[in-house]
């Protein structure tokens, strides 16, 4: 079987009614936990950024919560953890103000974490890496927005 395109699929939408579009959405929920959590995105959160952007932020510190310090393996394993789950947040909402916000966000609570990343290589990576990501994501963005968010850059 062969997938169609993504131009192929929209043109097919259009001509479906809104019962057959809801059927679709709802078989397509059924199978995967990251779609219902898109779709669950789509309908409930996303005309609201700052409140998406606090229920994810409090995600990340309940998961900062569980980061053991007495073993730099897991320690490691939990950041790798986390960070893939405030990326797969960020996917959803598709906003870069959303991205940057969570990356510093992210950084800042390795940080306080109390975690020596100066004495592993793997979470020095992973930190430089996501402030090389804030810093490109940041020169996309207006003059005006850019500024509030370099002070935050800054103190990172």
């Amino acid at each position: 079987m062969e997938t169609a395109s993504l131009s192929e699929i929209k043109k097919e939408l259009k001509v479906l009614s809104p019962q057959q579009l809801q059927e679709i959405l709802l078989r397509l929920a059924k199978y995967k936990k990251e779609n219902k959590e898109l779709l669950s995105y789509l309908l409930f959160e996303a005309f609201n950024q700052q409140a998406y952007i606090e229920s994810v932020k409090e995600e990340i510190d309940e998961q900062f919560k569980n980061l053991n310090q007495s073993s730099f393996y897991l320690a490691k394993k939990t950041l790798r953890k986390v960070l893939r789950t405030t990326k797969k947040y960020i996917r959803f909402s598709g906003s870069k103000e959303v991205e940057i916000e969570l990356l510093i966000y992210f950084c800042l609570k390795i940080r306080k974490s109390g975690l020596r990343i100066n004495s592993s290589r793997v979470v020095m990576n992973m930190y430089i890496n996501q402030v090389k990501r804030i810093r490109k994501v940041l020169s996309m963005l207006h003059e005006d927005i850019r500024l509030d968010y370099e002070e935050a850059l800054n103190r990172l």
